[in-house]
C-alpha cells in the first residue's frame, strides 16, 4: 500500500505487471539523478519523488525558492513519446513548490516575464511571471489522460496551502515561505487568465509543492486520493472482503 507518495510506483507495478523504465532525468536542483518510472501498455506511472523527490537533496543544500519538478516532466515526456496516452502521476516526497511548471516545461511550456523571457527554474521566480506560451507543446502531450495521485487535500495557496504548510520541511525560512505563496498566487492568477479554471483553493491542489495546479488548468488533469487509488489496483477491497480481525499495511 502506499498513499501517492513514495512507494506507489511499486504498487502499480507488482499490481499491473507494468515494466520499470530506467533514465536519466533532471534532477530538483538541476544536476542529473537517475529515475524510473513505468509503462503497462498505453498506461504510465511516475512516480515524481523519483525525479524530484525531497531525499535527493541534501539537507545542507535544500532551496525551496530554486528546486523544480522539470525531472518528472523529463519521465512522462519520454513515457509520451514511448507511446503512452493515459499518465497517471503519483504526488508526494517533493522537494519542489514550482507548482508544477518546471514539469510542464519538460512538455513544451514556457513561463514568461513581461518581456517575453523565459523566467528561471522554480517557484520562487513565479512572482515576475506575466504570460504562458503553450505554443510548442506537442499534439500528443495535449491529448493524455493525466490523473493525479493525490496524498494531501491543501489547497495551492494560503494559510493551508503548499508553501505554508510545506515550505519549510523542503527548506523555506519564513520569508521565502511568503514569496513562494505569493509565487503560486501570481501562477494560479495567470493560470486562470489563460486557462479559465481557478485552482487558489483547490483541494490538493497543494499537493507536490503545487504541481497539480498548471496541470489541472491547462490539461485537465483529474484528482484523485492516491490512497483510494492504490487501495482499489492492488485489491484492497477483494482482500478485506471476509472481513479478518488483522489488518498490516
Amino acid at each position: 500500500m502506499a498513499d501517492g507518495g513514495e512507494g506507489t510506483l511499486d504498487c502499480f507495478v507488482d499490481a499491473l505487471g507494468a515494466e520499470r523504465m530506467r533514465m536519466t532525468a533532471t534532477g530538483p536542483l538541476g544536476a542529473p539523478v537517475e529515475a524510473t518510472y513505468a509503462i503497462a501498455g498505453p498506461q504510465a506511472v511516475v512516480e515524481l519523488a523519483s525525479a524530484s523527490g525531497l531525499p535527493l537533496i541534501p539537507v545542507a543544500d535544500l532551496d525551496a525558492p530554486r528546486a523544480t519538478t522539470h525531472g518528472t516532466g523529463d519521465l512522462i515526456r519520454a513515457a509520451i513519446d514511448g507511446g503512452a496516452r493515459d499518465v497517471l502521476l503519483c504526488l508526494g516526497g517533493s522537494a519542489t513548490t514550482d507548482g508544477g511548471t518546471g514539469l510542464m516545461r519538460a512538455l513544451g511550456y514556457r513561463f514568461l516575464d513581461a518581456d517575453g523571457r523565459d523566467l528561471p527554474e522554480g517557484g520562487g521566480p513565479l512572482t515576475g511571471l506575466e504570460a504562458i506560451d503553450d505554443a510548442d507543446v506537442p499534439a500528443e502531450v495535449r491529448a493524455v489522460r493525466f490523473r493525479l495521485a493525490c496524498d494531501v487535500a491543501h489547497p495551492l495557496v494560503g494559510p493551508s496551502g503548499a508553501a505554508a504548510v510545506f515550505g519549510p520541511q523542503k527548506g523555506a525560512d519564513a520569508e521565502q515561505v511568503e514569496l513562494l505563496d505569493a509565487a503560486l498566487t501570481r501562477l494560479a492568477d495567470v493560470l486562470a487568465d489563460t486557462y479559465g479554471p481557478r485552482v487558489h483553493d483547490l483541494p490538493g491542489a497543494g499537493a507536490a509543492g503545487g504541481t497539480p495546479a498548471g496541470l489541472v488548468a491547462a490539461l485537465g488533469a483529474e484528482m484523485a486520493p492516491g490512497g483510494r487509488l492504490v487501495a482499489e489496483t492492488v485489491g484492497l477491497p477483494e482482500a478485506l472482503a471476509d472481513r479478518p480481525d488483522l489488518v498490516l499495511t
